[in-house]
């Protein structure tokens, strides 16, 4: 059905990484596009809906694309502040790019509809067929 298996690379265990999550993690304090973009799948018996959370990004920033059996989102973010202050010590910019891809069999993809409203991207998937168990208790006689 979905595709979703998160992985981590567990390297900083090894000598050489020793030290380096508090260096990173004081200068460059993670951004939403370090730490990947967050979904929450529902599965209903008309429907999947998707939940995807993404915070700060204008909705003409997402692209939602549904090919193959794949849904596709997408997101790119450019934050610049142009204030001209005097006596900068640190000035942070935003820019990024952040992917997601999942795995839907069963789709209706003319019926996809998607909604963005304060940083949640919903996006309701319609069923070509309504779900039948596959599998019936037998009583045996």
């Amino acid at each position: 059905m979905f595709d979703l298996t998160p992985s981590r690379r567990r390297r900083d265990l090894s000598p050489a990484e020793f030290g380096r999550d508090f260096i990173r993690d004081f200068f460059y304090p993670e951004s939403w596009f370090d730490l990947g973009l967050k979904a929450d799948i529902k599965e209903k018996p008309t429907e999947y809906i998707v939940e995807a959370e993404l915070p700060g990004v204008n909705k003409e920033q997402i692209v939602v694309e549904f090919r193959d059996n794949t849904l596709t989102i997408s997101a790119q973010q450019n934050e610049e502040i142009n204030e001209e202050k005097p006596n900068y010590v640190r000035r942070e910019r935003r820019q990024g790019t952040i992917k997601r891809r999942f795995y839907v069999e069963n789709v209706n993809s003319e019926k996809i509809a998607a909604e963005y409203k304060d940083g949640l991207l919903t996006i309701t998937l319609p069923k070509l067929k309504e779900d039948t168990p596959d599998n019936y208790r037998i009583d045996i006689k």
